[in-house]
């Protein structure tokens, strides 16, 4: 074996993503406890920050570079992708677990012929061996998983390791111009929401429920979610009932998140929602039945009327955002 970890790093608008730091020092840290050596990929066209990976314990990074590839395509990233794996002989390919992890890295450990471990939040050396630990049954269960197969694949949760403060190593950059020859396929156009934080790398969500009672009462959320510079998300009722986009959607069928801070309002707490965001650090809720189930989760609770305290909390937080 070639004894090399593979971290993939992902960019949007060329800027690499936080997630993909928290990806890169989690492939750094265990390339140091296996002694392997640890280097990235990043795909797209002009990436900006690509030198401030080598603050995260990455010293070399590739950079596959063609103007087609500044959106994500699944045939020609798999493509571009698996071929470098097999060039440097990866023996274990790192992904954060996000949106475009989780379609990439199932794709590439078929090509690889590889175990995988998805949505990893824990990880653990023993004898030698790699143990991972990831959620199950709707996040009520953790289950430690071991890779037995020589090639591994790893995606690992967001907002869970922490890249902590990076120092100032410069990586060595490595740019690849692609031609159209290299390429599977080619985006034509992809139509996305602007300027709306994903709920799924937030580091604050606020989320709202059907005890919104309704789509035109949704600007509280907005409101408070804006003094707090935070994502807006919904429970799968409000998606369903074409209140939300399902961009938005908290829980099992939706995404899930790890945010420092999530606040629930008027949501009940379904397991189908607790299992998409029990994981975050601070939970606050803010229901009229005291007996919901969220509160068995929040750490902070406020049993009343969301269109009467929701008023309040936004007024007040603005006054210490001026202060």
């Amino acid at each position: 074996m070639a004894n090399i970890i593979l971290v993939f790093l992902e960019q949007r608008n060329g800027l690499l993503k936080k997630a993909s730091l928290e990806a890169a020092k989690f492939a750094s840290d265990l390339a140091g406890k296996l002694s392997f050596d640890v280097e990235a990929v990043s795909v797209g066209d002009e990436i900006n920050n690509l030198q401030e990976i080598g603050g995260y314990g990455i010293k070399k990074v590739t950079h596959k570079k063609h103007s087609s590839l500044a959106d994500y395509s699944t045939s020609a990233y798999t493509k571009i992708v698996s071929d470098f794996i097999a060039e440097i002989d990866a023996d274990i390919v790192v992904f954060s677990n996000t949106a475009l992890g989780k379609d990439l890295a199932p794709h590439l450990s078929v090509k690889m012929d590889s175990g995988i471990v998805m949505d990893a939040v824990e990880c653990n050396i023993e004898n030698g061996e790699i143990q991972l630990v990831r959620p199950e049954y709707g996040s009520k269960a953790l289950t430690t998983v071991k890779i037995t197969s020589p090639k591994k694949v790893i995606t690992i949760r967001p907002n869970v390791f922490n890249p902590g403060n990076p120092n100032q190593d410069a990586p060595e950059i490595v740019i690849n111009e692609l031609t159209e020859t290299d390429l599977s396929t080619k985006t034509i156009e992809i139509k996305k929401s602007e300027g709306k934080l994903d709920v799924a790398e937030a580091e604050i969500i606020v989320s709202g429920g059907r005890g919104m009672k309704g789509p035109e009462h949704f600007e509280l959320i907005e409101k408070l979610a804006d003094v707090l510079g935070a994502a807006t998300g919904s429970s799968r009722a409000v998606v369903d009932a074409g209140w939300r986009p399902h961009s938005e959607q908290v829980g099992q069928t939706g995404k899930t998140v790890s945010p420092t801070l999530y606040v629930a309002v008027g949501i009940s707490g379904a397991i189908q929602h607790l299992a998409g965001m029990r994981s975050s650090k601070y939970i606050v809720a803010i229901n009229k039945d005291k007996d919901a189930p969220i509160f068995q989760v929040a750490d902070y609770g406020i049993a009343g009327d969301a269109f009467e305290v929701l008023p309040v909390l936004i007024e007040e937080l603005k006054k210490v955002k001026e202060d």
